[in-house]
């Protein structure tokens, strides 16, 4: 301990500090490496499960004493054991995706379950089924499915059925072949249900319309896809900007048209009509009973006859024509027009940088050639589309939010056994740095003490045996703080009677007074 005492009492405050800043930093890297090297690595078990599903998953790990971790909505356990815990909790039914399927119908009992009670839980189990079968999409991340099933009465016309599904997804939007897929497979799934009384809600975009009722914002986000998806090989992806506006008409219209053709005809009726009118007069004597008869010879007198035959005919013809009725719905497109920026290219200029410059006509042209076909253009309907290439300007992020730094560890993205190698090496040198210094110091001490150790030479037997005598005070040189350099005092070189040559010389009278004091010494001894 009192070698340590002085030890540490001839070191400077510089050189105490690097012992003192060596030791915590080695302490400090050695606590982090025992830290890593016990530390469980941890790998994900479940992620996105509601709180509903993910209480049971938590309480089977509690009981079976297994250690994880919670992550916001993610569940972290050993990575040796996550297969493992995954087969268990599948043996367990958990994670609960859904409801109960026809399970349900398994449960009950054929004594107290009256018929309104089965037909409950088979629709139950039906929507439970429905319900699963929908999960199995990738992008779904649960599912809720409401079925109303056909209902007939007595002599009542029957119900038509309806249904809804309700889906979450884990950000990816439900694209409307997906809805249009589960309409027809719920519609398939229940008696008389049509398509299109099915209804497929998307938490994020809410309700999802069959393809031929799509809105206008669907419509355009369908097309800009299509144009986007193909320009990203030619320009690449982030290379264009496409926006499009569609024009719907919006009211119902109705026209009737009838077109009459004068050289087409057809007679359709035809009448004829004949009339003949004869009558004769004549003036005799007086008119008897016996003059009316007809037997009775027309007397001798004045007589005049007179007789008319008339003929018409009418004919009836139909002209010809044509009538032509159109139904306007809402929703046909009445006009559209497409807008695409492209971003130039690099091209070398004559000084030999690098500039961005527009694309050439040509080749822009050929752009909208593509665009017009990818999108219906029709110029008798009044579209439009433009295109234009103009070098798109980098914008830095401008906001006042500190952007994550991550320690070096997490940069480097390394794994546990290469961490906890790093910090080791970190440690080691921590270690080497601390040792270094104490060695320097060690040696410089080392030396000073070579210097001063100066004994008188032995003496012989009689002399050691006389008496001890008190030793005078001798003066000593000083060596906790030199003034000088061991290594090379006065450059005298590495010769060590030369380096003591040279510093008697400078120190003559502390080497006097030593020796003087040696001389005393050997005398009263010999003596």
């Amino acid at each position: 301990m009192r070698e340590l005492q002085k030890y540490w009492a001839a070191r400077t405050a510089r050189q105490r500090f690097a012992v003192i800043g060596g030791f915590v930093a080695t302490f400090l890297l050695v606590l982090a490496f025992i830290a890593l090297a016990g530390r469980v690595q941890m790998a994900l078990l479940y992620s996105g499960l509601d709180d509903s599903q993910a209480g049971p998953v938590v309480a089977h790990l509690e009981q079976t004493g297994t250690a994880y971790e919670l992550r916001g909505s993610s569940i972290w356990v050993d990575a040796a054991q996550r297969d493992r815990i995954r087969m268990d909790l599948a043996s367990q039914d958990l994670p609960q995706q859904s409801g109960k399927g026809y399970e349900i119908l398994d449960e009950m009992s054929g004594f107290s379950t009256t018929s309104q009670m089965f037909d409950a839980a088979y629709w139950r189990a039906k929507e439970g089924e429905l319900a699963r079968t929908i999960l199995s999409i990738p992008s779904v991340r649960s599912a809720r499915v409401h079925l109303t099933a056909p209902q007939s009465r007595g002599y009542r016309d029957t119900q038509p059925g309806s249904a809804s599904v309700t889906i979450v997804t884990d950000g990816t939007p439900l694209s409307p072949a997906q809805a249009n897929a589960m309409r027809f497979l719920i519609s398939s799934a229940v008696p008389k249900l049509a398509p299109d009384a099915v209804s497929v809600i998307d938490s994020l975009r809410g309700v999802i319309q069959a393809p031929d009722e799509q809105s206008v914002s669907d419509r355009e986000t369908r097309i800009k896809e299509n144009v986007e998806r193909i320009l990203a090989p030619h320009v690449g992806a982030g290379n264009a900007i496409v926006e499009v506006s569609i024009d719907l008409v919006t009211e119902a219209e109705q026209v009737t048209e009838r077109s009459f053709d004068p050289t087409q005809r057809a007679m359709i009726s035809q009448e004829t009509e004949e009339l003949s009118d004869e009558s004769s007069t004549a003036n005799g004597g007086a008119v008897t009973a016996a003059s009316n008869l007809p037997e009775q010879r027309q007397q001798d007198g004045d007589k005049q006859q007179s007789q008319r035959a008339e003929t018409r005919q009418r004919a009836n013809y139909e002209v010809g024509s044509v009538t032509r009725q159109i139904d306007r719905r809402p929703g046909s497109v009445r006009r559209q027009s497409v807008a695409v920026l492209v971003n130039g290219v690099m091209r070398s200029t004559a000084d030999g940088t690098d500039e961005l410059v527009a694309r050439d006509d040509a080749e822009l042209g050929a752009i909208r050639e593509l665009v017009s076909a990818a999108v219906g253009y029709d110029e008798a309907r009044g579209d439009e589309i433009t295109v234009k290439s103009m070098p798109f300007v980098s914008v830095p992020e401008a906001g006042t939010e500190i952007a994550r730094r991550d320690g070096l560890l997490d940069r480097l993205a390394l794994d546990s056994l290469l961490r906890i190698t790093m910090v080791g090496l970190f440690a080691l040198l921590a270690l080497w740095l601390t040792m270094r210094g104490l060695r320097r110091g060690k040696a410089g001490g080392s030396e000073s003490a070579a210097l001063d150790d100066s004994r008188p030479p032995p003496v012989s037997d009689q002399a050691t045996m006389a008496p001890p005598m008190m030793m005078p005070d001798i003066p000593m040189l000083t060596m906790s703080a030199p003034e000088f350099d061991f290594d090379n005092p006065g450059g005298a070189g590495d010769d060590p009677v030369a380096r003591l040559k040279q510093l008697m010389k400078e120190r003559q009278d502390e080497t006097v007074r030593l020796l003087s004091g040696w001389i005393g010494d050997d005398e009263r001894s010999i003596t």
